[in-house]
């Protein structure tokens, strides 16, 4: 099961050798097989119980050294590469998202006891593709970035889709219909349906409305 968690980051390494290459759609093919991993490692590992057969090695540890390549590294590389920002911003946008991702990474409460993110949860692979195909100009993708890199330092708590309790099945049921929908729309990216663009983010709002409602009833707890 560690080798399955850890075939994320060959993915990843393939995916940014597609971004060196300009080969977008490919290197966004790459990483959304690596999020499929990323999706089904945690559940299939406690199933067979490897925490228990390999008690000398850290899964979780391996865990975020796979999400910090594939949600962060090689989405930071992408802007940098396709120009999703002005050229004099590609530096500091890309530093900032390295650098607020690994103090989010790094939190002891990065993810809660009642199974929530602390801050943006670095979904950078998410917005990276959101940017790509809905072809807003650089200064207003800049903005979208920072904001977003900022909302890794409020203490915010975001759903965590498999195992938050509230409304699990519901979130679980929209986030896999919105994943078909990502796929069709990276099938048929760069030129993408506007109608399904904008329905595609239906399952972002309901998600971010939620982690909002989530952590106002928490604090008042």
């Amino acid at each position: 099961m560690h080798v399955y968690t850890a075939s994320g980051l060959v993915m990843a390494f393939v995916a940014a050798t597609d971004v060196t290459e300009s080969n977008y759609r490919g290197a966004f093919m790459w990483i959304a097989a690596a999020l499929v991993v990323d999706a089904t490692d945690g559940f299939l590992a406690r199933r067979v119980g490897v925490a228990e057969s390999l008690p000398w090695f850290d899964g979780a540890l391996l865990d975020n050294l796979v999400d910090f390549t594939t949600y962060v590294f090689v989405p930071a590389l992408f802007i940098w590469q396709a120009l999703i920002v002005p050229p004099a911003w590609s530096m500091p946008v890309c530093a900032l998202i390295l650098l607020s991702s690994a103090y989010g990474f790094s939190r002891k409460d990065a993810k809660t006891s009642d199974n929530l993110f602390t801050g943006f949860p670095s979904y950078w692979t998410v917005v990276a593709f959101y940017l790509f195909v809905a072809r807003w100009t650089p200064q207003v993708n800049t903005a979208v970035l920072i904001v977003f890199a900022l909302l890794v330092f409020i203490p915010i708590r975001y759903v965590y889709p498999s195992r938050t309790p509230h409304l699990r099945g519901v979130t679980v049921s929209l986030a896999i219909a919105w994943g078909v929908a990502i796929l069709w729309l990276l099938v048929q990216s760069p030129d993408v349906s506007r109608p399904l663009f904008w329905a595609s983010l239906a399952f972002p709002v309901y998600y971010a409305v939620l982690s909002v409602v989530l952590s106002i009833r928490r604090a008042r707890a």
